[in-house]
């Protein structure tokens, strides 16, 4: 595991608990969406500092476990939670991802985190039944607990080949800003309330 951390000592903290697509696989770390939020945040004055702890075939599963450590250990006002894809290429039971994201949620929430949960879609090869209901998760578990989602991590990214490595899975160095851009609208809010204490 890398865990990225901002050199800023800030006042507030962003927790990122996701796997490779959030932890810059296949290009350099400060390549990757993390690091450019942190660069952002610093460039703006918010004080936040970031932390990425994203593993590279992370399950939800995987996060349950390293989560509680994770939110003791740094206290954070914000947990962004980007888990599920691998366990869904692996064909695990919507049931049972749907089961763990909210645990992630519930976790975090009781530790007084404000969450940003990350929605996530998978090849259409998977059947469109399974595809649906696993893209479909996020937004009951985001409802259900009246937490602001990003929609598809990969809006705009993933079907242009210009922009994935040659897995054909993971995004490249480029695609990397259009990926914040994806996740900053509906992040901004939340570290607005961060600033104001409230």
């Amino acid at each position: 595991m890398v865990l990225f951390v901002s050199a800023s000592v800030s006042a507030n903290t962003l927790l990122v608990v996701g796997d490779s697509l959030s932890a810059a696989y296949g290009i350099s770390p400060e390549q990757g969406w993390v690091a450019l939020l942190d660069e952002r945040l610093q460039a703006t004055d918010t004080d936040y500092q970031v932390i990425n702890a994203s593993v590279s075939g992370e399950t939800t599963s995987g996060g349950l476990t390293r989560l509680p450590a994770l939110l003791s250990q740094h206290r954070p006002d914000i947990v962004v939670i980007e888990l599920g894809a691998n366990d869904a290429l692996r064909g695990l039971s919507v049931a049972v991802i749907r089961k763990n994201l909210k645990s992630l949620v519930e976790q975090s929430l009781d530790a007084g985190s404000q969450v940003l949960l990350i929605g996530i879609r998978i090849p259409p090869n998977y059947g469109p039944q399974y595809t649906e209901a696993f893209f479909n998760l996020y937004a009951e578990i985001a409802d259900q607990y009246a937490v602001p989602r990003v929609p598809f991590l990969l809006e705009n990214v993933a079907l242009d080949w210009n922009l994935m490595q040659s897995d054909g899975h993971h995004p490249n160095a480029a695609a990397q800003p259009l990926i914040l851009d994806n996740v900053w609208p509906y992040l901004e809010p939340l570290l607005m309330l961060g600033a104001d204490g409230t």
